[in-house]
């Protein structure tokens, strides 16, 4: 089966999912105790931006990627789920997460250092809202 892909769909998800860290881990959000739990001060953090467009722009190039994938597997499932194409792009997001970015996060927890698990469930629930919001856009885009 060849997929044709939409490649504004895959931009705009990136898109979304940096907004959504962007959001996640605001001050207003999540920021404050996830610098807590990785033992940043506002000081580090600041002498951190230099190199943080660099960071930023690999991130994106990570997010197109899994956009790009993920519309794959959307395309995929709509045959699977016969629900709407924005459901199956959200179910289809969430499975990748449970499947797939929750046990990385996991074991990489568990054979941590510090196996810090509050860490975890920060990072690993911003990956569920990111992904579910690529899938969500992606599906309103098929």
């Amino acid at each position: 089966m060849n997929v044709e892909v939409n490649y504004l769909a895959v931009l705009v998800a990136a898109i979304a999912a940096m907004i959504v860290g962007f959001v996640y881990y605001s001050p207003y959000v999540m920021g404050k105790p996830w610098m807590k739990e990785r033992g940043y001060t506002p000081e580090k953090l600041k002498g951190m931006q230099k190199e943080m467009g660099k960071w930023y722009a690999l991130s994106f190039v990570a997010a197109l990627i899994t956009g790009y994938i993920l519309f794959h597997i959307i395309t995929l499932s709509l045959n699977f789920y016969h629900y709407s194409n924005e459901m199956t792009g959200i179910i289809t997001a969430f499975w990748v997460w449970l499947g797939f970015l929750m046990p990385v996060q996991l074991t990489a927890t568990i054979f941590s250092d510090n196996k810090n698990f509050k860490l975890f469930a920060m990072d690993t629930f911003h990956q569920l809202l990111s992904i579910v919001a690529m899938g969500a856009v992606i599906g309103l885009m098929i």
